[in-house]
């Protein structure tokens, strides 16, 4: 049976696509592909994962209002919560005060550029069983 091996990529759309992912490149060490799109470089067994924008009027979703957007959050890991958070409140990024620790991992939220909530997810030190 064929089956999903991970997420190829996550595409919004953005008021302005080159200074959104400019941002994401600059606060979150994502690698640039050009200048609206970024990847992550996982491991050969997963592949990559893209992330771009798009313009608001691009037709490269199709036609229609897309629901994802409106009823889904960006989650991003990230190796070291604390420290990504203060890299991220010293450039004035709007972080929510609210954190969750589970023995998946530890949480937070913040606000980019455009308005939406992006969570950020530590992993922990050693798997949950």
């Amino acid at each position: 049976m064929a089956r999903a091996v991970g997420v190829g990529g996550i595409f919004l759309k953005a008021q302005d696509p080159k200074a959104l992912s400019a941002w994401y490149a600059k606060h979150f060490g994502i690698s640039k592909a050009d200048e609206t799109s970024l990847f992550f470089d996982g491991p050969s067994a997963a592949g990559m994962t893209v992330f771009a924008h798009f313009p608001r009027d691009t037709e490269y979703f199709g036609p229609g209002a897309q629901q994802v957007p409106q009823h889904a959050m960006v989650n991003l890991r990230v190796d070291n919560l604390d420290e990504m958070l203060a890299q991220l409140a010293a450039a004035g990024v709007s972080i929510d005060p609210k954190r969750d620790d589970y023995t998946y991992g530890r949480f937070a939220w913040i606000v980019d550029p455009e308005g939406n909530r992006v969570e950020l997810w530590e992993l922990p030190a050693t798997p949950a069983a």
